[in-house]
């Protein structure tokens, strides 16, 4: 898809709103329809039925590995943050993320703490990793190749949020991923605009590359269950 038509969205676009977004998911308001077209065409490869199960089954898993998900991309931003501080509309919009997606941790959190599930120790999965392995070793590719690897997570995390929101009995969850839907099914293309902004050429051969890799890291056997890993072996 062509990249350069994607640019940082302005301050209406971001859940204009954080003001009225509440830690107490019980006060939030969740859209009746979410496009996810976009989302769908950008990533290779659909999350599995089996991944599915899998998570439904341990959901208790799955639910603090995400909030481990809104903790990394919160800090993500924030490193971004410090390391381009010469573009002001840049520093505004990473700001914005991470207050996004810190909230997000939050409400998590609360989620947790509602159903009376304690924090235990979960080691990383292979998605980012796997990923990451290939990222070039030379700037500013490497941070480009950075950018777009966070646009494929964002992405994929819409992506299951939507599958799981589907399927899943409990209705309080499912209307809590239902309400995220609409921050991360754009914070893909934020992530894709930046790292165009910092390329002289198009992206678009690297973004297909990263395509075949999270699209192979999703759809092949994982030993461990997470967020973002692959079909369970």
């Amino acid at each position: 898809m062509p990249t350069n038509s994607h640019a940082i969205h302005d301050d209406s676009t971001v859940e204009g709103s954080i003001g009225e977004d509440s830690v107490d998911i019980s006060q939030l308001r969740t859209p009746n329809k979410v496009d996810l077209s976009a989302v769908y065409g950008f990533l290779g490869a659909r999350t599995t039925p089996d991944w599915v199960a899998a998570a439904i089954a341990d959901l208790p898993l799955i639910i603090q590995d995400h909030a481990n998900c809104e903790k990394k991309a919160a800090g993500t931003a924030m490193n971004l943050l410090f390391r381009y501080e010469f573009s002001y509309d840049l520093q505004r919009k990473l700001a914005q993320l991470i207050r996004e997606e810190m909230l997000h941790y939050e409400q998590v959190l609360g989620i947790m703490n509602e159903r009376g599930q304690e924090w235990r120790y979960l080691s990383a999965g292979r998605y980012a990793k796997g990923m990451l392995k290939h990222k070039r070793t030379y700037e500013p590719a490497a941070m480009i190749d950075v950018l777009i690897i966070g646009a494929f997570i964002e992405a994929r995390s819409c992506e299951r949020f939507a599958a799981l929101a589907e399927v899943i009995d409990d209705e309080r969850l499912a209307k809590y991923y239902r309400y995220l839907l609409k921050s991360e099914s754009r914070h893909f293309e934020d992530y894709l605009a930046l790292a165009q902004s910092l390329s002289t050429e198009n992206i678009d051969e690297r973004v297909a590359f990263f395509r075949e890799v999270e699209a192979e890291l999703i759809t092949s056997p994982d030993t461990e269950l997470r967020f973002h890993s692959g079909t369970p072996a």
